[in-house]
């Protein structure tokens, strides 16, 4: 059940009094009117507060794992194809249990749903410390690590996005959104940072990070526990899963501007994204600075990532079309520019550009796809959302391979120029898209 904020908390000087935008006919998207409210509004509800914190502390865990996962891969198989393998790994199980994550999340107790997808995240986490620890480790072990991650990703995501909107009012859901991608973007500058110098920690290594991650996960379990319990609901009447499940994909099929966001995630996903998994050897191989550069490659783009998301977090629902576009191209453009600079600080400034983007895609991309379906189906198209990440991980196994063939250079190009014309091609269907089909009311 949605929550209002405490009658008691004090209202910030620029806060813009709530009010209800509605058209008076129907308005194409991207034409609405802009209304502001403060960078941290959505924070005044103390349940969303705890929601926020414990993302901090499973996405700085997150973060940290990712430099140690592929500095391990790039140890154990030293190539562009054993570094695509771990995300190959992590891209199946989220493409076979990410829709059913989301039908969990709009059938079951939401609570309960995060509790269970962090016990997996602890698991896995535990699995590569503990094995690492005891000088057992191989390849296969940690990419089944990232297939049992990739499970508790697959129900974590869509529960937790879908469980904003019933933790803070309507007014308030954009920036509530905005913060939660915040609250992953700033652990892209500590995380990466902290867990490339832990490596090199003689007394800690790979183990130590990975068992410290193990712990910031049990923490945000237990922030999880005190969130709000859904009340029992009768079930006995309802249909299956599968059959919800069709009804979701039935529903962004009739949904004309919700299956335009999802297809143009796919896009920019599937064939730009992949290019995380090889920061580390273009951090060892193509500019020779170490974990230590690697970590700092990943803090240059969270930053930006940060900056960007607190900037937008001020504007409520409006204008989120416009700056989907430019970010999506922006995105684009700064992978190119990775893959043509010709030295270390200019590929951070490119790094920059491409978090930047990223971030401000990723967040009005959730944040349209809340305030454009109806929230009994938030979960199930949050989860068709971030299937887009499978894919990605699919796709990071060929480019490996082509990589290991061309080079990382041109690969990079190739995957920028594709998401800036996947985002044109994007811009000319959107408006296409019938006036009668724009949901624009505010309330």
């Amino acid at each position: 059940m949605r929550r209002d904020p405490p009658d008691t908390a004090p209202e910030p000087a620029n806060e813009v009094p709530e009010r209800v935008i509605v058209p008076q006919s129907p308005v194409a998207p991207g034409t609405e009117a802009v209304e502001r409210i403060s960078t941290f509004h959505s924070l005044r509800y103390p349940e969303y507060r705890l929601l926020f914190i414990s993302g901090l502390f499973i996405f700085l865990g997150v973060q940290a794992q990712q430099i140690v996962r592929g500095w391990l891969a790039a140890e154990l198989t030293g190539s562009n194809r054993g570094l695509g393998g771990v995300f190959f790994g992590f891209a199946i199980p989220m493409l076979l249990l990410t829709p059913f994550g989301g039908v969990a999340a709009d059938r079951f107790p939401k609570r309960t749903v995060l509790l269970v997808s962090t016990a997996l995240l602890v698991i896995s986490a535990l699995w590569v410390g503990l094995a690492d620890a005891f000088g057992v480790l191989e390849y296969w072990m940690l990419v089944g690590a990232s297939a049992v991650q990739a499970s508790g990703f697959a129900i974590f995501g869509p529960a937790r996005i879908s469980f904003t909107s019933e933790l803070v009012d309507r007014r308030a859901l954009p920036n509530a959104v905005i913060l939660s991608q915040i609250s992953m973007n700033s652990t892209r500058i500590i995380g990466p940072a902290a867990g490339g110098a832990l490596i090199g920690v003689a007394w800690l290594g790979t183990a130590g990070t990975y068992l410290i991650t193990a712990a910031l996960m049990v923490i945000a379990f237990i922030i999880i526990v005190p969130l709000p319990k859904q009340a029992k609901v009768d079930r006995s009447d309802r249909p299956s899963p599968i059959s919800e499940l069709r009804a979701g994909l039935r529903y962004v099929r009739g949904n004309r501007p919700v299956l335009l966001l999802i297809i143009a995630s796919y896009a920019v996903v599937m064939f730009a994204f992949p290019y995380i998994a090889f920061l580390p050897l273009v951090a060892t191989e193509v500019f020779d600075v170490g974990s230590a550069g690697y970590g700092i490659m990943n803090a240059a783009s969270g930053a930006a990532a940060v900056i960007v998301s607190l900037r937008i977090a001020r504007i409520s629902g409006a204008d989120s079309w416009r700056i989907q576009v430019i970010a999506g191209v922006v995105f684009g453009v700064g992978i190119v520019a990775l893959g043509l600079a010709p030295s270390f600080p200019l590929a951070l400034l490119a790094l920059f550009v491409i978090g930047g983007g990223a971030s401000a895609f990723q967040a009005m991309n959730n944040t349209l796809i809340l305030t454009e379906s109806e929230p009994e189906y938030h979960g199930r198209v949050q989860s068709l959302l971030m299937l887009s990440f499978s894919g990605f991980g699919l796709a990071a196994l060929p480019l490996g391979a082509v990589a290991d063939t061309v080079g990382l250079r041109p690969v990079f190009v190739g995957m920028g120029i594709s998401a800036v014309i996947s985002m044109l091609l994007y811009q000319w269907a959107r408006r296409r898209v019938p006036r009668d089909q724009s949901k624009t009311t505010i309330s």
